[in-house]
């Protein structure tokens, strides 16, 4: 018997002001029985980080064609590809043929190691940015996720503050990569 996955309901708010982006989203997050609650919020992080109304969660670790969140144009081409932890080489390179902007948010402390063994397959890829978020913060962030979520998110300057109204988290990112 296949296992089923787990819901996640998000009322995220979110104030980016480095964008001027300021809206409320009624998320809702399959969670795959293999998947941490860690991975869950790095997800909903990333949604924050390219928030707009036509990025969305995909099928992710049920369908692995499909990143984790993504952004289509009104054609259906692919606008914004973003994953989570350390995708192959490979994965990635499909990606940047696929889409306009590719992103990866690697959140485990052994990223550093991760993207060592893969960068130099990597270099001339011009639309990939891969994004380090401390494992210090992963940590913090899974201790925010719940069934149910009532997030506030904060963007200014660069960094990035999510809080449940009880607890929040600083969250500053390392940039492994930029795009060209």
């Amino acid at each position: 018997m296949a296992l089923k996955a787990t819901i996640y309901k998000a009322d995220l708010q979110i104030a980016d002001m480095d964008r001027n982006y300021y809206a409320e989203h009624g998320l809702t997050i399959a969670r795959h029985p293999s998947e941490t609650d860690e991975r869950v919020m790095i997800r909903v992080l990333a949604f924050a980080l390219h928030a707009s109304e036509s990025l969305a969660f995909t099928k992710g670790l049920f369908d692995t064609d499909e990143p984790d969140l993504w952004q289509k144009d009104l054609t259906g081409a692919i606008d914004t590809w973003i994953e989570v932890g350390q995708p192959d080489e490979k994965r990635l390179l499909k990606a940047c043929g696929r889409a306009e902007h590719v992103y990866v948010y690697s959140y485990s402390a052994t990223s550093h190691i991760w993207w060592k063994g893969i960068a130099n397959k990597l270099d001339r890829t011009r639309n990939l940015t891969v994004i380090n978020i401390p494992a210090e913060t992963s940590v913090a962030l899974e201790k925010l996720a719940k069934r149910s979520m009532q997030l506030q998110c904060t963007i200014q300057d660069g960094q990035l503050w999510l809080t449940d109204s009880i607890d929040t988290v600083l969250v500053e990112r390392e940039i492994i990569k930029a795009a060209a």
